[in-house]
């Protein structure tokens, strides 16, 4: 089992900037790749990004590519999102993610374990 917990969410004017983190308890989480997904009202939870487990990979939607970084530190059971150029669309619940294994991916039913999310809200 692993335990997710994400922070760092919260109200922004759009071209602001916001780092969400996610603190993983429980089995060893240099085995997991890492990944943040979004979900707005009425929609499906949306990928974001997505980290190798040892950082060195590393995989973005193409709506948030060179505005988000997603980062690891394996010695802090810690993931990053850093937000930067916000915009009102990207105002959605994130939750980190893991997943069991070698390879990322842009389904959310391929992770195994999930946060309890947190929001993000960027106005105009």
């Amino acid at each position: 089992q692993v335990q997710l917990v994400e922070s760092g969410g919260g109200l922004v004017q759009a071209g602001g900037s916001l780092r969400l983190s996610c603190v993983a308890s429980g089995q060893s989480f240099s085995n997991y790749v890492m990944g943040w997904f979004r979900q707005v009202p009425g929609k499906e939870r949306e990928f974001v990004s997505a980290i190798g487990r040892s950082g060195g990979n590393t995989y973005y939607t193409n709506s948030v590519k060179g505005r988000f970084t997603i980062s690891r530190d394996n010695a802090k059971n810690t993931v990053y999102l850093q937000m930067n150029s916000l915009k009102p669309e990207d105002t959605a619940v994130y939750y980190c993610t893991a997943r069991f294994g070698v390879t990322p991916r842009v389904e959310s039913s391929k992770y195994d374990y999930w946060g309890q999310g947190t929001q993000v809200t960027v106005s105009s």
